[in-house]
């Protein structure tokens, strides 16, 4: 099979800045070149067009143009055309998009459409409380309707964006997976009494609720040290940075245990989450999460939030703690657990890299992508 990808992000170099849906897509074409396919990856709104080959795939920087009028229909098409023409020229069978704000309405492919659902605007917005653009939903509610398929990374996404949208369609769950040999522990001294949070410093990834938290771990432990790791991003209600909520929603003794770091590259995030004696991700606006999925790999004991998805992807009591984030006294007390009892908290890691091997290796979730990729394709 010849399966090509559009996506906003891509992790390599000469792309933009990337994140989970970016990392995702990368360990599955990795994948699918492993098993002898054939892969494409077409990534928009970049700043030059560019072809570059890495680890046997094929990456077209598509550079973003801007008109005098209808630019977001214009540029739909500049990207539908280039890639017909790429379909027809190297014999592509099937693309892939995430419903992120529908790149794909009004695109028309020659070849099999199949959307991935990590979760539409509409869908983070319903999680978050907050109102979507009514372009947002326009542009995702035609993108989902024109695909021939859907599939989504969690039952908990395809359930709320069936009821988003009123779809229709069966949508097929097949969740994300993970490389679990690039993922290591060993040689690692964890530093005693250490939180780590990773991710984008944003409200709806849990930050705010974590402030409350940690000044009630700290009550108990005033040795425990929290670490942010994360690019901070601008408060959407308040208008004001959000580590700066962060910092502010602090008591004096807690303000004294914690750090914040912006940025370093992602090869060296692993070598924080292998120092930390508990990961902390109370996210509520998630699909599947690939830092969790990461964490878990390298035999880290986390305390995540229970949302939806939680429960799919983590065991509560084997793989580590699920918890309401909102409930500060009940969060903090399991973080207090972990930190407290090594012993249990080596066991919740052990179980977490266990359940990530048997379950959401790449290799394990790439041969379920391919058996559905061929019956999507075989169903001319």
């Amino acid at each position: 099979m010849h399966i090509a990808f559009l996506t906003p992000e891509y992790p390599h170099s000469k792309t933009s800045d990337s994140a989970g849906i970016g990392t995702s897509i990368k360990n599955l074409a990795i994948e699918l070149v492993k098993n002898k396919h054939t892969v494409t990856i077409f990534v928009y709104s970049e700043d030059a067009n560019e072809v570059f080959e890495e680890q046997g795939i094929t990456i077209h920087k598509i550079a973003y143009k801007k008109y005098k009028i209808l630019s977001w229909y214009l540029y739909r098409k500049l990207i539908q055309n280039y890639i017909n023409n790429i379909i027809q020229a190297n014999q592509i069978d099937l693309i892939e998009v995430p419903d992120w704000t529908g790149i794909t309405a009004f695109m028309k492919f020659k070849c099999k459409l199949l959307i991935r659902l990590h979760g539409t605007d509409a869908y983070f917005c319903q999680l978050e409380g907050r109102k979507q653009k009514l372009k947002n939903h326009f542009f995702e509610k035609i993108g989902l309707k024109s695909a021939d398929n859907i599939t989504s990374v969690s039952e908990f996404t395809a359930i709320k964006t069936k009821e988003l949208f009123g779809i229709k369609k069966k949508i097929k769950i097949i969740h994300n997976g993970v490389d679990i040999h690039s993922f290591s522990t060993s040689n690692v001294k964890v530093t005693a009494n250490s939180i780590l949070y990773f991710g984008s410093i944003i409200r709806k990834k849990g930050v705010l609720e974590l402030a409350e938290i940690f000044n009630e771990v700290i009550k108990k432990n005033s040795n425990a040290q929290l670490t942010l790791l994360g690019k901070d991003v601008v408060d959407v209600f308040s208008n004001t940075p959000t580590i700066q909520c962060f910092m502010d929603a602090l008591t004096d003794e807690a303000k004294k245990n914690t750090k914040h770091i912006s940025h370093v590259p992602y090869e060296e995030v692993q070598a924080y989450i292998a120092k930390a004696s508990v990961i902390v991700l109370p996210s509520f606006a998630e699909a599947f999460p690939m830092t969790w999925l990461e964490a878990m790999a390298m035999g880290k004991a986390l305390v995540t939030s229970n949302i939806g998805w939680a429960t799919e992807l983590m065991i509560d009591g084997e793989t580590g703690f699920i918890e309401n984030p909102k409930k500060h006294q009940l969060y903090a007390d399991k973080i207090s657990i972990l930190l407290e009892n090594k012993e249990l908290n080596t066991s919740f890691g052990k179980n977490a890299k266990q359940h990530i091997a048997s379950r959401f290796s790449q290799a394990i979730i790439a041969k379920e992508n391919i058996e559905y990729f061929k019956s999507i394709i075989q169903n001319k």
